[in-house]
């Protein structure tokens, strides 16, 4: 595998299962988006030296961009920085493909060195202080400063790099990867799900990588174990404990491709702040913990209402399959948006659904002191719900001060009809829609290289 190769994969919008997710009891509704992480392969280079690899990532939208690994069968494959800059995303990768593949130098001495560049679409961060300008033939957003000081939209960057970074440095070791990804894709999602982990220092949901993988889908988590069960990087076993968890393990995980309805549309809207999800999901354990079993009712009640949210989309798109006079006038009230919703179930149904959601988020946001939907977040998204087109809006994933997704008909234009109202002087509607599909190969890396 000689020459440039590309790869993308999607971000993510949680519509339904925030909290639940971390429990495989309970199912979610994950959205793939349009916006994407990507990795540019470059053709295989040569060390000097012939006893180890190097890996070069760079990421030239981000001051200091560059991450530069040593890696040896000696040391079990654990990389180490040469650079001074780390990134524990990027080493988990290297060190988790690396003892998958388990390369020999002795097919490797003249092809050791790694070399992979990373660009993300703008709506993964917040633009202010960004330059645009044309790198190949796309248009990017530069930044000054580093890629941990630029404020996130909450659109799964982490979880894209990841997926991204392992199907790039796979192709280097399996030369079929590159044209049929669609073979590799369990085992893309299996390593990144152990990257991922590893490099958060805890046993997430998975539910993000999961999307990057697989785009949009019904998801159920994996046991933790599966992960927390392996033995430390390095140790003499890793790589056949990695191998045999990833190609032969039952991993117990639901993976349901699934869309939103036809004739409505994604948008999401960025509030230019961002939130700590990893404090947020501590503030609520620890309120779900200490506040049984009223926690477990709130959490059942959120668990029916998610169930009829996905319930009540489903039937919107058998409804616009059937393209008959009704479902003109149910897609017709919800463009009005007035009195005549009330007469149809299809649009109370969710509608009542995404209330229940709200507040019971509202509930532990009081609760727990973790800011879910807190007042500022309840009066946009109430706003937004006056919007003509609008079918429902709620705050995706784990809540917070991360961007809002609404969901309207595939006719409005939600930037239009903002525009200079003061209630929406905060939001920036990201350049982002619904994406179907998972990790997969860009048909023309020419059009990422700086000539």
């Amino acid at each position: 595998m000689s020459e440039f190769r590309a790869f993308s994969a999607p971000g993510k919008a949680l519509l339904a299962g925030g909290y639940l997710v971390l429990d495989p009891k309970y199912e979610a509704l994950v959205v793939g988006l349009s916006a994407r992480m990507h990795a540019v392969a470059y053709p295989y280079d040569s060390l000097q030296e012939p006893d180890s690899f190097e890996v070069r990532v760079r990421s030239k939208q981000f001051n200091n961009g560059e991450w530069l690994y040593r890696v040896s069968p000696e040391t079990g494959f654990v990389p180490v920085s040469t650079s001074g800059s780390k990134n524990p995303f990027i080493e988990k990768v290297i060190a988790n493909v690396f003892n998958y593949f388990k390369p020999n130098m002795e097919d490797y001495c003249s092809r050791n060195l790694f070399i992979i560049d990373i660009f993300s679409d703008d709506a993964y961060h917040s633009q202010e202080d960004s330059v645009t300008k044309v790198h190949g033939s796309r248009r990017l957003s530069f930044h000054s400063h580093r890629i941990e000081e630029v404020p996130k939209t909450g659109l799964g960057s982490s979880a894209g790099l990841v997926t991204v970074l392992t199907t790039a440095l796979a192709s280097f070791f399996e030369p079929k990867l590159t044209n049929n990804v669609e073979k590799y894709r369990n085992v893309i999602h299996n390593l990144s799900q152990v990257a991922h982990c590893q490099a958060q220092g805890k046993i997430g949901s998975g539910f993000d990588v999961a999307a990057a993988a697989y785009g949009s889908i019904r998801y159920r988590r994996f046991p933790p174990a599966l992960i927390s069960n392996l033995p430390d990087l390095g140790s003499a076993v890793y790589a056949d404990e990695l191998t045999h968890l990833v190609d032969e393990v039952a991993w117990n995980i639901t993976i349901k491709s699934n869309h939103l309805p036809s004739g409505l549309v994604l948008w999401m809207g960025d509030i230019k702040s961002g939130s700590e999800t990893v404090k947020l999901v501590q503030k609520v354990k620890k309120w779900y913990d200490s506040h049984t079993p009223e926690s477990l009712e709130v959490y059942a009640e959120l668990d029916h209402a998610n169930s009829r949210f996905m319930e009540g989309l489903s039937k919107l798109d058998n409804l616009y399959e059937s393209n008959n006079d009704y479902c003109a006038e149910v897609f017709e009230s919800i463009e009005k948006n007035d009195s005549t919703c009330q007469k149809y179930s299809e649009i109370t149904d969710v509608r009542d659904a995404v209330a229940t959601i709200r507040r019971c988020f509202r509930k532990i946001t009081e609760e727990a002191g973790a800011d879910i939907e807190p007042p500022v977040q309840t009066k946009l998204l109430d706003d937004c719900q006056t919007l003509k087109g609008v079918l429902t809006c709620l705050i995706p994933g784990a809540g917070g001060f991360d961007a809002i997704a609404v969901i309207a008909t595939q006719s409005v234009d939600l930037r239009a009809q903002t525009a200079g109202d003061e209630r929406f002087s905060s939001v920036q509607w990201l350049d982002v829609s619904q994406a179907n599909w998972g990790v997969g190969k860009e048909e023309d890396p020419e059009t990422y290289l700086d000539k």
